[in-house]
């Protein structure tokens, strides 16, 4: 394996562990709430954007981001509490609320626009520079994404696996009717399917704002991604969203690499970095032909 594809296998793995979190809270409101949301990569750009608002006032990076999370959380129940539960009252349908979310979107992109404008904008963070392991540079911040993915998605597994509110989301999400017969309140549920959500979401946008610049369009740049992930992994089941999330960032990356050495014609092929969100279109594409219900059963 030359040293250039290791390389982009590593930024694929700091990618996917963004994807990742942003698809476990897209994938959770699909398989409780049964809603194709996309406003959800714009609600990562708003945690991103909270999170820079803090951090402006000279607040230490890490409690900015709990500030952000906390913000985008705000957002996700106020979003419930005015559209998605009246929408649910009325019975809508799913066309009906990918509409409606497409709307949302727009309106929290051009607020964010309007509020900070369209120019790229940075964390207030002290320069850091890139590890090197053997031949292989990786940046500090790249390093702290991994390894706060890796945190979040242990905690997550407890939350699902041990305690109460995980057990009644993952009975929702299998069967929603005959969990309400078993007594379980899905009201709750559904709040707390929000605040999780919005947590990882907002977590996610913060992250890339550490590798990246903050822009309005960070977040509407990853939702095709994050749905490639979550259709990957198979729709409802986060674990299959986190496994999605990796494979398409390490392919997304990968697809760049370009040996060195090949004819002029030849290397005319290789994937330019422009084009590399087309690779997660791809996979999104040959998984509903080949096989729709994903890599894994869709419940949690």
């Amino acid at each position: 394996m030359s040293v250039q594809f290791a390389q982009l296998v590593l930024n694929g793995i700091s990618l996917g562990s963004i994807i990742a979190l942003g698809s476990v809270g897209l994938t959770l409101t699909y398989g409780i709430l049964r809603l194709s949301n996309f406003a959800h990569g714009d609600f990562m750009t708003l945690g991103a954007y909270a999170t820079l608002l803090v951090n402006s006032q000279g607040i230490n990076i890490w409690l900015s981001m709990v500030v952000g999370a906390m913000v985008t959380i705000a957002a996700f129940l106020l979003t419930e509490k005015l559209i998605w539960a009246p929408m649910r009252v009325r019975r809508a349908t799913p066309a009906t609320l990918i509409i409606i979310s497409i709307g949302l979107a727009l309106f929290l992109r051009n607020g964010i626009i309007l509020v900070w404008g369209a120019s790229n904008q940075r964390y207030n963070l002290p320069v850091a520079e890139a590890l090197e392991f053997g031949s292989l540079r990786i940046p500090l911040y790249d390093l702290v994404v991994i390894g706060m993915a890796i945190a979040v998605i242990i905690g997550l597994h407890y939350v699902l696996q041990n305690t109460k509110i995980g057990k009644a989301m993952r009975a929702v999400a299998d069967d929603l009717d005959l969990a309400r017969v078993a007594g379980i309140k899905v009201d709750r549920v559904i709040f707390w399917t929000w605040i999780i959500a919005g947590g990882l979401t907002a977590l996610g946008g913060s992250m890339l704002g550490l590798v990246e610049a903050v822009r309005p369009n960070m977040g509407w740049f990853l939702i095709l991604p994050m749905f490639a992930a979550v259709i990957l992994g198979g729709i409802g089941n986060a674990y299959g969203a986190i496994v999605g999330a990796f494979i398409i960032g390490i392919a997304q990356e990968a697809s760049t690499y370009c040996p060195a050495g090949l004819p002029a014609w030849l290397s005319q092929l290789c994937i330019r970095n422009e084009y590399k969100l087309a690779v997660a279109l791809v996979i999104m594409m040959l998984v509903l032909l080949v096989r729709p219900q994903g890599l894994f059963k869709g419940t949690m």
